[in-house]
């Protein structure tokens, strides 16, 4: 049963993603998740159900709008297949339960946060700050309820599970802190700010371990980008969007990745 529950999951992530994108589209305009209605950008025609399906519209219309020819981004396509993608993941890492809907939650939070900072250099206030308050419900919840709480016993948020989430904001917080300080305009107080959540979701030590592999990652393609010429030494690289991709890795395989690094010794 797990198989054909994990599809249906990951249908239900590529819908998600069709969500998230809009939150990607709206958001740094200011405008309303809602209203209006789905339409073209360029012609602003309103888009029909069949214009709507997630992956397959896409597919089908060959990336183009129907009614003027626009192309559309292929960002959109990606969004709802890695959506889909990471539920899919997370059901397959937690089957049916707190676990899964908590890290497929986070998931669709970074995706939003990654494709944002990715297009527009920018890491939102009114993302960062209703997701941090959130996890420190989740935090109080999971830790002050009788047995556990109704999340039960979450691997990514350990015994004192509030004081871990406290923990893990402040460690991400003033590391990166101390960096801005250190050399300022290195990065931007959004980066900072993502630092603290990623701390309060993952907790102590897996913040660790999720902090180090967005540094890791934005590094790496950051070097990439300057040895091919695809950006100069003064051009602006998105550091959000890579250290956002780490809670997504730590959430799902974070324990595995303490415990072998601790038997590396």
């Amino acid at each position: 049963m797990t198989g054909p529950l994990a599809v249906i999951f990951a249908i239900l992530g590529i819908s998600v993603g069709s969500f998230l994108n809009v939150c990607i589209d709206r958001l740094p305009l200011k405008k309303s998740l809602v209203y209006p209605p789905s339409h073209c950008d360029n012609c602003e025609q309103r888009l029909t159900v069949l214009d709507l399906v997630p992956v397959f519209s896409y597919i089908f219309l060959r990336g183009r709008c129907r009614y003027c020819g626009a192309p559309i981004p292929r960002r959109v396509l990606l969004v709802e297949v890695a959506s889909g993608a990471l539920f899919f993941l997370a059901f397959w890492r937690y089957g049916l339960s707190p676990e899964f809907a908590l890290t497929a939650f986070w998931c669709a939070v970074f995706l939003v946060i990654i494709f944002i900072d990715w297009e527009r250099q920018l890491i939102l206030n009114k993302v960062t700050y209703p997701a941090a308050a959130v996890a420190l419900v989740i935090l109080a919840v999971d830790t002050l309820l009788p047995g556990r709480g109704l999340l039960g016993n979450l691997w990514f948020v350990p015994e004192t599970s509030i004081l871990s989430g406290l923990i893990g904001g402040a460690i991400g917080l003033v590391f990166f802190l101390a960096v801005w300080l250190i050399k300022p305009g290195g990065i931007g107080m959004g980066d900072i700010k993502l630092a603290a959540l990623i701390g309060l979701v993952t907790g102590f030590p897996l913040v660790v371990a999720a902090l180090l592999i967005g540094i890791l990652i934005g590094g790496v393609v950051a070097i990439v980008l300057l040895a091919f010429r695809l950006k100069g030494r003064k051009d602006l690289i998105p550091y959000g969007t890579f250290l956002a991709i780490g809670p997504i890795v730590t959430l799902l395989w974070g324990s595995e990745i303490i415990n072998w690094y601790l038997g590396l010794f």
